[in-house]
């Protein structure tokens, strides 16, 4: 019989895992409002793999500061269409891991990257001109 905690437990129950993953993924900005089919595909070998939440979300918090830092003046980067696109960072991170405390650190990073930033569209799917 499974117990309760592990039923919740994102590591060792596949759907929370997936959910988790994914919606960190639609929530960056410059990504699809929902995940395609593909994207859980990806998600679920991460899953399978046995690679930790946390060094996903690194990954695409690693990416996608890495787009916002890019010089002004360089050419601007199409939108980001499927998770696949963060595969090469996580590689890069298991092959090569970020010190303890760097989750945290991308995170109020790019967060005052963002919030400095002029709002171009509202990822939302919801409007407010109806």
């Amino acid at each position: 019989m499974t117990s309760s905690s592990s039923l919740l437990d994102p590591h060792s129950n596949p759907a929370h895992y997936l959910a988790a993953a994914l919606t960190a993924y639609v929530d960056l900005p410059d990504t699809p409002l929902r995940a395609s089919v593909s994207d859980q595909r990806q998600a679920r070998i991460w899953f399978d793999r046995g690679i930790a939440l946390e060094v996903v979300e690194t990954a695409l918090l690693l990416a996608c500061f890495r787009r916002k830092m890019r010089p002004a003046d360089a050419a601007p980067l199409p939108r980001i269409r499927s998770l696949a696109y963060f595969q090469p960072v996580v590689e890069e991170l298991l092959a090569h891991p970020a010190p303890s405390g760097y989750l945290q650190y991308l995170r109020l990073k790019l967060r005052g990257i963002l919030d400095s930033a002029p709002a171009k569209v509202q990822k939302s799917t919801f409007s407010d001109d109806r």
